[in-house]
């Protein structure tokens, strides 16, 4: 369906607000700037802001939606004969070997990162964050396999992949902080990922294998 102009003036007016507060967070840090700051910047009322973002939280992780539903999107796109944690770990390669902005591998991302150890209430947020991953990912694990209500599988799953993901997100993160080249820790972390899937179970290795239609 195609976007209306009212539409798109919002989603527009929306983005141009995240922007800005991006900057002056990456330039003053978290906690220093205020909404009130962030809207006489964005040449907006505050009441503005805060109709689009409800927290000054949701400001910094406006992106998020795409970061939650990762893995199961890649679960729910897995390929004929892959299993949920092959298709992760394909993904996950694909991403590293493609030193790939989209998990941190770009220059300044140790700025993005700093704005977070420095401020506790992002720190819980993206602890929230990741506890929304794992839910999500359990879902669709049990929709993809149709497990019972009461099966505790999907969620023990959820919780073995979702360590794929997190592990090589906080090693790009920790290498990228102390500013090393996204190249070199391309080449590091996609080591590290053959050494996390030796360490997984035939039965994670295995689990939600897509069969032929």
């Amino acid at each position: 369906m195609a976007e209306g102009l009212r539409e798109r003036k919002k989603r527009e007016t929306r983005q141009r607000i995240s922007d800005i507060a991006t900057g002056l967070f990456l330039e003053h840090g978290f906690v220093t700037v205020t909404m009130a700051e962030v809207a006489d910047a964005a040449d907006v009322s505050v009441n503005t802001v805060y109709n689009y973002f409800p927290a000054k939280e949701d400001l910094f992780f406006d992106r998020s939606k795409g970061v939650v539903d990762r893995l199961s999107r890649w679960v729910r796109g897995r390929r004929v004969g892959e299993s949920a944690a092959v298709a992760v770990l394909r993904e996950l390669r694909e991403e590293v070997e493609a030193v790939s902005p989209r998990v941190g591998l770009m220059e300044g991302y140790d700025r993005f990162m700093r704005v977070i150890h420095d401020a506790p209430a992002l720190r819980s947020r993206l602890w929230s964050l990741q506890q929304e991953v794992h839910d999500d990912l359990e879902a669709a694990l049990r929709e993809e396999t149709g497990a019972h209500p009461d099966d505790p599988t999907p969620g023990l799953m959820a919780g073995q992949i979702g360590w794929l993901h997190q592990t090589v997100m906080s090693e790009i993160s920790r290498e990228m902080m102390a500013c090393r080249d996204p190249a070199e820790v391309s080449r590091e972390v996609l080591a590290l990922i053959d050494g996390m899937e030796d360490l997984l179970s035939e039965k994670v290795l295995n689990y939600a294998v897509r069969a032929a239609e």
